[in-house]
């Protein structure tokens, strides 16, 4: 193995995002039926959790960024997926709450996204996936903005 690979199989950023990668083609194939990308899928997760959430809501909730979750939203919308009215708490900002369509495409995705976090998951000895998984949310909570 050359030197600079051996380097990067013990970086964590580099790791952390080949994993990702790897996820999120187990999503595709998994999920393709739905049509739903994995950031979509977790918007539509979120806005079922909690109707009526603002897109800076939303934001807080997955870790998207805020131009890429405007993106995310604006594609939802055009599908039919989610609608959106203005908030009560602040007319400048929108409430996201599913359409049936968006409650359809998330109840067809879920078999293949609960499957892609299987076949995720299988890669690692029973024993440690809840470890892994734990360890996982301490990343992501000790290091949210």
């Amino acid at each position: 193995m050359a030197k600079g690979a051996s380097q990067l199989n013990r970086s964590a950023m580099h790791l952390l995002h080949r994993a990702g990668q790897c996820a999120a083609d187990i999503f595709a194939s998994e999920a393709r039926s739905s049509g739903l990308t994995p950031r979509q899928f977790a918007v539509l997760m979120v806005v079922t959790e909690e109707e009526g959430l603002t897109q800076t809501d939303l934001v807080e909730r997955t870790g998207i960024d805020r131009s890429t979750l405007a993106d995310i939203v604006a594609r939802l919308l055009s599908h039919g997926l989610i609608q959106r009215r203005r908030a009560k708490e602040d007319a400048r900002a929108y409430a996201i709450k599913l359409t049936p369509q968006g409650t359809k495409a998330l109840r067809d995705a879920q078999p293949g996204a609960t499957a892609a976090d299987a076949r995720l998951l299988a890669n690692l000895p029973p024993a440690k996936r809840q470890e892994f998984l734990e360890s996982l949310s301490l990343i992501v909570t000790a290091t949210r903005k």
